[in-house]
């Protein structure tokens, strides 16, 4: 974080996101504060508080994709979850505290796979060694020694080591990868997952060790070849050398320093939102849950205790129906910076497709050429493309960029059918195949319900 500045960060995110500069900067200035704020004495630390930030905007104008590449670039634990999923406690559903122990859950994978990569070298030596004594197992004696502490069969002993090393240079080189080996693997009793709230799901995670105490992993025996049994034992001997006290604590550490938590509808759980909803589920209720974790509190994890008072939190929703000010104040409050993302247009939906790193159009390319063809789109087939999802979605809902996806399928589906069949292994999208292609479903308003 030292060296990635707010500008470095727009950057980045501009790979991947077209446009919705006024968010991008909120983002990124969210995220260089917590740097700076790791950078203060301890007096003062704990007093900066996160700026949780609201996003405004229609659907498909990439709300979720700036927070989804902003936790990908600080490699952050990172949930993005609906908040019409939650229910107020005393119903049946999840809670809201639910949505932290899964962001733990995540944060503990991401550390899990840390060590196993920091002890993948020391891991792979052992394994390569388990797997040695399984293909050339030590003879009998071997290692005895007699009453003056010598080796009792030394040639055998240095006959055996030679062997090994040979054994060592081919499975290095993979010829010993046809080969079985049968070996044991301990496996772990099952899990018991209760659908409940917040107190059964304590109950849960009680009686998952409870049940784990009585049911112990037992030792398994498998017959792999070399390499499969070879990944197996390296997972297993870079477990050994990983501390789960300490994968614990930073798991925790990590969730409350650099969690990023993703709200997403959360206009509809506002006042103000779809009256249609049933009338057992109180959004109110779920504001009003939402509010002290969004605030600062102690949520009871699994793994131990996990303060919120520093996790970033972004809101997203369309507001078409309810409005930010149908929100409880209090939650207003808790999400100072507000940012307003526009509707796309055109031009976006051209940059779109031809600029991003995972654009749609170099997506279609790379799949094709797995066939053997070379698929090219023209500009003015690019301008098409961008020309009917704009007609589309004026005529019907306006999904924003996913409508590109709905429409590029189409444009591309003979192609991508008869692909394996096809003489011709060079095609060329242009304007005209684009209108063959689209035109009928752009102009039936009826028959784009069924390409969405």
């Amino acid at each position: 974080m030292e060296n990635l500045t707010p500008s470095q960060i727009v950057k980045e995110l501009d790979k991947y996101v077209i446009g919705q500069s006024e968010a991008k900067r909120a983002v990124s200035i969210a995220l260089r504060n917590r740097w700076r704020r790791q950078q203060l004495s301890s007096d003062i630390r704990d007093d900066v508080a996160p700026k949780n930030i609201i996003m405004i905007g229609p659907t498909g104008v990439g709300k979720t994709e700036i927070a989804r590449r902003l936790a990908r670039l600080t490699n952050s634990p990172f949930i993005k979850i609906e908040a019409s999923k939650f229910t107020e406690v005393g119903y049946v559903g999840r809670d809201v505290e639910s949505l932290i122990r899964d962001l733990t859950e995540l944060s503990r994978n991401i550390v899990l796979e840390e060590q196993r990569e920091l002890n993948k070298t020391t891991a792979q030596e052992k394994a390569e060694e388990r797997l040695l004594d399984l293909l050339l197992p030590k003879p009998p004696g071997f290692g005895d020694v007699d009453e003056r502490g010598q080796t009792k069969d030394p040639l055998g002993e240095e006959s055996y080591k030679r062997t090994r090393e040979k054994f060592h240079k081919l499975l290095l080189d993979g010829k010993l990868d046809d080969r079985e080996v049968e070996f044991e693997i301990s496996e772990k009793a099952p899990e018991i997952h209760l659908m409940a709230g917040n107190d059964l799901e304590q109950m849960g995670m009680n009686i998952k060790d409870i049940m784990g105490g009585l049911m112990p992993s037992q030792p398994k025996k498998r017959r792999l070849k070399v390499p499969e049994a070879f990944k197996i034992l390296a997972q297993e001997e870079a477990d050994k050398l990983i501390d789960p006290e300490n994968v614990n604590q930073e798991a925790i550490n990590r969730t409350e320093q650099s969690g990023i938590v993703f709200l997403d509808e959360i206009d509809k759980v506002a006042s103000g939102g779809n009256s249609s909803q049933s009338p057992d589920v109180s959004r109110e209720g779920v504001q009003r849950d939402l509010l002290p974790i969004v605030e600062g509190s102690t949520v009871q994890t699994k793994y131990g205790p996990v303060k919120t008072d520093h996790i970033l939190f972004i809101a997203a929703g369309a507001f078409h129906i309810s409005k930010p000010s149908d929100l409880l104040p209090e939650l207003q409050g808790r999400f100072p910076i507000r940012v307003e993302l526009s509707s796309l247009e055109k031009k976006d939906f051209i940059r779109i497709l031809k600029e991003p790193r995972n654009a749609l159009i170099r997506q279609y390319i790379a799949l094709l050429e797995t066939e053997g063809i070379t698929l090219s789109f023209s500009d003015d087939s690019i301008d098409g493309i961008a020309d009917f999802a704009c007609k589309i979605n004026e005529q019907n809902e306006n999904i924003g960029a996913r409508r590109l996806h709905t429409i590029m399928e189409r444009l591309i589906e003979d192609i991508s059918f008869n692909a394996p069949e096809l003489d011709n292994k060079t095609i060329t999208i242009d304007r005209p195949y684009v209108e063959e292609a689209i035109s009928e479903i752009a102009e039936n308003i009826d028959l784009t319900r069924y390409i969405l």
